[in-house]
């Protein structure tokens, strides 16, 4: 009997099929994208994501441990097992639930374009063609620039994380960058190194951003799931929405 045990506990353990211990959960961040993730002057980690992530470990009773991670790792590094979960402003796509699960919606990611100040850019093909055009890597406004503008002329260059596409464009190598709208207002235009950029034409709507959780972990997500929706009826994501946003980032 005892070996007849070992055996079936040695088969679940194979299959995965342990009762998991979620005590400690382990979130991937960029901490390259204020205000959702960034790291302070102290070297911690602080943002809108951060926040959210250390209130559902606590509500959970659960140790929040945060795993920094490019984002065009970001997938990669949740099926290896890295972390389990990206919170990371991860936009809710087809192609990405074909890989991953998501938890419920977090927060609205709209698509701008940032060019200089008077710039006549617009995010069309037509205003674009020969004209270069920064993303961060592994994020859908590089997706969306790929298959959309790069075929038609315009030069789509990747980077590994976003600080690296402002300083870019700050230098001129870059007529513009595409990036998630409240991440360029709060985490670029109005700070000090924005000056002398705005917004360049209307927002490209992109979806909704959640956190990106294996799919064999339905455990946790119905965890996770839970918690966002408390949190949401008793007002605690207003209360942290309002350290970082004076609009609702939420969104209908």
């Amino acid at each position: 009997m005892k070996k007849l045990a070992l055996c079936v506990a040695l088969a679940l353990a194979a299959g995965g099929a342990y009762a998991k211990d979620w005590s400690t959960i382990r979130f991937g961040t960029d901490a390259s994208y204020a205000p959702f993730e960034s790291k302070g002057t102290d070297g911690k980690l602080v943002g809108f994501d951060i926040d959210l992530g250390n209130e559902i470990c606590r509500r959970l009773n659960a140790k929040c441990v945060w795993v920094e991670q490019d984002f065009d790792g970001m997938i990669p590094g949740l099926k290896a097992k890295k972390f389990d979960g990206a919170l990371s402003a991860l936009t809710i796509t087809p192609q990405r639930e074909q890989q991953i699960a998501f938890s419920a919606k977090l927060f609205n990611t709209p698509t701008r374009l940032v060019a200089k100040t008077g710039s006549p850019l617009q995010p069309t093909i037509a205003s674009l063609q020969g004209k270069t055009v920064g993303v961060e890597q592994g994020s859908i406004q590089e997706t969306y620039a790929k298959q959309n503008w790069a075929p038609k002329g315009i030069n789509v260059i990747p980077y590994q994380n976003q600080d690296q596409v402002y300083l870019d464009l700050q230098s001129g190598r870059l007529d513009a960058a595409l990036q998630d709208e409240v991440q360029a207002n709060l985490g670029f235009l109005k700070t000090p190194r924005g000056a002398g950029f705005a917004f360049a034409g209307a927002e490209i709507p992109t979806g909704a951003a959640a956190i990106g959780l294996r799919k064999e972990d339905a455990d946790l997500k119905a965890k996770i799931d839970k918690t966002i929706a408390d949190m949401i009826k008793d007002g605690t994501y207003k209360k942290i929405e309002s350290k970082y946003f004076d609009f609702d980032v939420y969104g209908g």
